[in-house]
């Protein structure tokens, strides 16, 4: 199934995003609990000591140089050179009748660890971070000793050295897969799959396959497919495929397709939320007329005879779901509206009058602001048709200018107002973007942004 929406993550997204979580695992790292050591070894015409290495604390851990690489097909790579780290403890000796203690520091240098990442998606579709290997190698340990005995710190020192080493080395992979489980994988998680928009619709983000590494970016692709909250049914046309541009200018890219914009006529239609009525209380007051049959009657003479100086109602509905299209001149849509004019008699029961044919040409603009992609509509010139009359024949052309006055002038400000609310961006928690970029192709609009992080 093609995605009706896509993101991209260029490298200079992932090198963001890697500074941040580089920063997380330095910490988790600071904190390495490391286990009391205790042994022997033999001297030879000396005979047998017995060593303790206990209150091992941590006392830094820096990863000065690291990166992030695309690997094509699999995930992502992370690479940390030239670590170090700082320590202290304490320790006791005994040989014969020697007995000593003491406290010690010790240096672990040129630390280098290599993490891959296999990135995937749940039943939920929710993605999905696991530690595919990990490989830790330490070149240097070096121990300093306090005490009397130099000549036996020397042979102690090159007995634990390589304990230390290979206990580092574990808890090190350890640290980077606890790290992964308790803080990367839960905040891909706050990615909202499914996010509800207004008390008719939501929309459906969740992945239909596991996230692409390319040599260039890692692509996500989602449903990108709006719904009615009350009653959700199969939408009746797929998402075609997005030729995504070369583009890596920005962190991240966001690619919603046709389908994705058109089934959100689909679901708001479905949800019937796609009427909308006009009452005399609603005109500007800088409008000079009344919706009324006295104001009516100049352009449909026998309404004044059949219904004299009566309040009117306008009910707008779409009789099928408005589709839209995209392509490199921009996002344009033809919506075909029917407009049932009504009298409202003294009674409060509203007398049919006629009903009406409305097709236009509106094109809109679109933006992101606060993580939404926002939009308002322009409308063009208004054509008219007669579809049934319960007053009579008239002359349809003569209501063109009444008409152009409610679409701009009511009709279109509400719609722009519910637009500039706009709809939620596929985001995780705590990201803000900037730096937007709109650009239309064929079948999809392209937004690009850079990203910041708000860490709590």
């Amino acid at each position: 199934t093609n995605p009706g929406f896509v993101v991209r993550i260029t490298q200079a997204g992932l090198d963001y995003a890697h500074q941040h979580a580089i920063a997380v695992l330095e910490k988790e790292l600071a904190q390495l609990k490391l286990p009391d050591i205790s042994g022997d070894f033999r001297i030879r015409h000396v005979g047998k000591v017995r060593y303790e290495i206990s209150r091992l604390d941590l006392r830094s851990f820096h990863l000065p140089y690291s990166r992030i690489s695309l690997v094509p097909n699999v995930g992502l790579q992370v690479a940390i050179s030239n670590a170090f780290a700082e320590l202290d403890g304490n320790w006791r000796v005994k040989l014969h009748f020697i007995r000593d203690h003491g406290s010690f520091d010790l240096n672990v240098e040129n630390v280098y660890i290599k993490i891959n990442l296999k990135l995937g998606s749940d039943a939920a579709g929710k993605p999905t971070a696991d530690t595919a290997d990990c490989s830790t190698r330490i070149s240097k340990v070096r121990v300093h000793f306090s005490g009397k005995f130099g000549w036996l710190y020397n042979l102690f020192d090159r007995a634990i050295e390589p304990r230390f080493r290979d206990i580092l080395q574990s808890k090190v992979c350890e640290i980077v897969a606890s790290s992964v489980r308790s803080e990367l994988q839960p905040y891909l998680r706050t990615l909202p799959v499914t996010a509800r928009i207004d008390a008719k619709a939501g929309i459906d983000y969740s992945l239909v396959a596991p996230p692409t590494a390319t040599a260039q970016s890692l692509d996500v692709g989602l449903k990108g497919e709006f719904f009615s909250l009350a009653h959700r049914s199969a939408v009746p046309f797929p998402p075609l495929a997005l030729a995504f541009p070369p583009d890596h200018d920005r962190m991240v890219y966001f690619g919603a397709s046709s389908y994705f914009f058109n089934t959100a006529g689909f679901a708001y239609h479905a949800a019937g939320a796609l009427v909308f009525e006009i009452t005399d209380s609603m005109i500007p007051k800088g409008v000079e007329f009344h919706l009324n049959t006295t104001t009516f009657s100049a352009f449909v003479p026998q309404l004044e005879k059949m219904y004299p100086d009566t309040p009117m109602k306008l009910r707008l509905s779409a009789p099928s779901a408005p589709f839209l299209t995209i392509g490199p001149g921009g996002l344009s849509l033809t919506p075909v509206v029917d407009i049932q004019a009504y009298a409202i008699l003294p009674s409060s029961s509203l007398a049919p009058l006629f009903l009406l044919g409305l097709t236009s040409n509106v094109s809109a603009v679109v933006d992101v602001k606060s993580g939404h992609i926002v939009g308002s509509l322009k409308v063009g010139r208004i054509k008219l048709s007669l579809k049934h009359s319960d007053v009579g024949t008239f002359q349809v052309r003569t209501l063109q200018s009444i008409m152009n006055i409610f679409a701009s002038s009511i009709l279109l400000p509400r719609l722009n107002a519910r637009l500039d609310q706009g709809f939620p961006l596929p985001l995780p928690d705590r990201i803000q973007l900037s730096n937007i970029l709109v650009r239309f192709h064929q079948n999809f609009l392209l937004l690009g942004a850079d990203v910041q992080y708000q860490p709590r």
